[in-house]
């Protein structure tokens, strides 16, 4: 049997939206270096050959443009909750981890929410520390991860349950 205080109320890894998938990247690149290409063969053609370098630079420069942005997308956080501890975690692309540990029946949710964008900010609030979680997402999913979070954090404040 488990304990009860070790049980996981709530548990969430937050991860930046990336619209590409490595394999959409790479049919992306091929198809953009072939058009550039195209297009850079006639003017290699008239004797314009330095045009032709230069769109070849334009293709490095997006793909490494790409790889940047791929290498950024193995950042993450993640939210452990159980009825005596809510630990938030920030880890890095480079994986350096920074941690926060707050006790749930003392930490607050704080959301900030404007009135044409919807949800800005949300933020845990223990001991005068304030907290962003979830900067990178969007308006609907901070929305939703600040209901979701209140929920089991009331559920949390209950206690532990036994039997």
């Amino acid at each position: 049997m488990s304990d009860p205080f070790e049980r996981k109320i709530y548990a969430a890894r937050l991860t930046p939206h990336r619209s590409m998938t490595p394999h959409a990247f790479y049919l992306f690149i091929m198809i953009f270096c072939f058009g550039q290409l195209l297009f850079a063969l006639p003017f290699f053609f008239m004797g314009a050959w330095p045009v032709a370098g230069f769109m070849g630079l334009d293709a490095v420069g997006l793909y490494l443009a790409f790889r940047v942005s791929f290498h950024a997308a193995r950042s993450h956080e993640t939210l452990d909750l159980t009825p005596l501890e809510l630990v938030f975690a920030q880890i890095g692309a480079r994986g350096q981890r920074k941690e926060w540990r707050f006790n749930p029946s003392w930490v607050r949710l704080e959301q900030t929410i404007h009135e044409e964008f919807g949800t800005e900010r949300v933020a845990l609030i223990s001991r005068g520390e304030r907290i962003e979680i979830g900067a990178f997402l969007g308006p609907d999913q901070k929305a939703e991860l600040a209901r979701e979070l209140n929920r089991a954090l009331i559920d949390a404040r209950m206690g532990a349950r036994f039997g």
